[in-house]
């Protein structure tokens, strides 16, 4: 098909795409997940309920016909949930056979959730079992098909159905290249160096775990103290360097700090036991390289999600051992502990952790790709089926978009490393003084006496922001808690020009976290700003700025972005 014969692009509803798919993306955190067979077993728990209890469901049945009624009567009162895009159209309301279908589907989709609030299920499994139906009225909502989507019929009338040949030509892609999911970006709008992780930089040491790169010093003088990023193990590292003003990297290096970043290796299964000992290790050896090639005695260190569990790891050894080489931290959408009230929590049963080791000591690594799968099943409506209406339906190409181009350019995780964090999260290792060792030290994260800045998202569905609280109140000295109003990757990428929403802020740590956040102090814009101001005061002197990257120990190498961020 010619570009001329392709429909035109709604830039408004890709727009709205990539808001949807960033509020609703979970990001990189290598948690356990879910297996087809837990949703089955949670909808035989559910059919189980319907024989145990039949009268119950002719309750249900006779509530929902009388709901019919008023439907086909008109005086039905069922409206979509407000900011439920699926039917923000206007011929939902407008169209009398349109509002009829949407009612219905609500009436039944409502009859479904009441059902299972009211079965006789102990409280996880009934969560379990929610979780679950919920994906299947998901699943079956009008909006997924060609005539219960207005917007999609109206394209394939205007354009003469070329709107379902291109859909068609894209599903036929995904099927051969995706893993039969609708792609959620064109990926052939990036490249590595030409459009994104374009600070400069060299990289400096490289080892069979990680590059350290070292960026170019964007002004003339610079604070002494350098400043070391530690992203998560899964995802690649330019997620902090971005498009040219949506990179912490460039906010960082154009605010006078000196800045470093690893690059983790993407391990196969021959690194299968690569454990948190050995990322613990390699963060240990780019802090002491950095020491030695700028000449001061610490570092400021920076680190999300996975790599901020690991950095705290690493301070805590610190710590216990009286080495003073990290001067203060910030812990980005970070926690400690894992959450049985989550989504992903509720399926880490005894039974599923077992097995979800066994899978990937069997296989060697765990593969990122299928997590980003089990991430997008956690929230269908924003990571799946907009996308299955936007691709395959309206036929329209997947946005071109930099967050959703890092998100689907996943790597692995070691069999040892991901056992280890699977423990850590489902015994609370970190946040129990001792019961975690590492590098023969019992860690004890309440001797991290550096200062902390820990911002976390309120809206952030995979670290819940709470449990961020929790992990403030966990570790020891100074620790400045700000809480920003996205999610999970809007509270990262929130540059302080075109900034969006708020954050807030209050200095005195309650006991309670929604406490702490009543008694907040809320702020319009960036976090960014509070962020550089703090680290300005814990960044020493200026000097002037390097006039060359690396040392004769650390030579220059490859230029930033680095090999290891191109390797499969």
């Amino acid at each position: 098909m010619s570009a001329m014969d392709r429909p035109a692009v709604d830039t408004d509803a890709s727009q709205r795409l990539i808001e949807n798919a960033t509020e609703g993306m979970l990001g990189p955190n290598p948690f356990i997940g879910f297996r087809p067979q837990d949703i089955t077993a949670a909808f035989r728990e559910l059919a189980h309920q319907a024989v145990q209890h039949p009268a119950m469901v002719l309750e249900q049945e006779a509530t929902l016909l009388r709901e019919l009624i008023a439907i086909l009567s008109g005086s039905s009162k069922l409206a979509a949930a407000p900011g439920d895009r699926r039917f923000a159209d206007a011929a939902w309301q407008d169209n009398p056979l349109y509002r009829i279908c949407l009612q219905t589907y609500l009436a039944w989709a409502n009859s479904v959730t009441q059902f299972v609030d009211q079965s006789a299920l102990e409280e996880r499994t009934k969560q379990r079992v929610r979780f679950a139906a919920s994906l299947l009225t998901d699943a079956l909502a009008p909006t997924n098909t060609l005539l219960g989507n207005p917007a999609a019929l109206r394209s394939t009338l205007a354009s003469g159905g070329a709107n379902l040949l291109a859909g068609l030509k894209n599903m036929v892609a995904d099927m051969a290249t995706n893993g039969a999911m609708p792609s959620q970006v064109d990926k052939s709008a990036f490249k590595l160096g030409e459009n994104l992780a374009l600070s400069k930089g060299a990289v400096v040491l490289k080892t069979p775990v990680l590059e350290l790169i070292q960026y170019s010093p964007a002004t003339d003088a610079v604070h002494a103290r350098p400043h070391l990023i530690v992203p998560p193990q899964i995802n690649k590292f330019y997620f902090f360097d971005l498009s040219p003003g949506r990179s912490i990297v460039e906010y960082l290096t154009q605010n006078q700090f000196q800045v470093f970043a690893i690059s983790w290796r993407n391990p196969t299964a021959a690194e299968r036991d690569w454990d948190m000992q050995t990322y613990v290790a390699a963060i240990r050896e780019a802090v002491e390289t950095i020491t030695d090639i700028t000449g001061s005695p610490d570092v400021v260190v920076h680190a999300a999600c996975s790599g901020a569990m690991t950095a705290t790891i690493l301070a805590a050894v610190l710590a216990a051992r009286r080495e003073p080489l990290i001067h203060a931290m910030t812990l980005m959408v970070a926690v400690l502990g894992g959450n049985p009230d989550t989504q992903l929590g509720l399926f880490s049963t005894p039974e599923v952790v077992a097995a979800a080791k066994l899978e990937t000591m069997r296989r060697g690594v765990l593969e990122g790709d299928e997590m980003s799968r089990v991430f997008a099943w956690m929230r269908p409506n924003d990571l799946i089926w907009s996308y299955w209406t936007n691709n395959y339906l309206m036929g329209n190409p997947p946005p071109a978009f930099d967050i959703l181009y890092w998100n689907n350019d996943t790597t692995r995780l070691p069999a040892k490393f991901h056992s280890t964090l699977i423990d850590i999260f489902a015994n609370d290792w970190l946040l129990n003084p001792g019961q975690f060792k590492m590098l023969g030290v019992p860690v004890d994260v309440s001797q991290i006496a550096c200062d902390k800045f820990i911002v976390a998202g309120l809206t952030d569905h995979i670290t819940p922001w709470r449990d961020g609280y929790r992990m403030a109140r966990a570790l020891g000295g100074n620790s400045e808690f700000v809480l920003s109003s996205g999610g999970h990757i809007q509270t990262l990428i929130n540059p302080i020009r075109g900034a969006k929403g708020k954050y807030f802020v209050n200095p005195t740590l309650v006991a309670r976290a929604d406490d702490w956040l009543a008694q907040a102090k809320p702020v319009a814009g960036s976090w960014w700003e509070h962020w550089r101001a703090w680290l300005a005061a814990r960044s020493g002197e200026m000097r002037p700025a390097p006039a060359r990257l690396g040392n004769d120990r650390y030579p220059r190498g490859a230029d930033a972005p680095g090999t290891y961020v191109s390797a499969g």
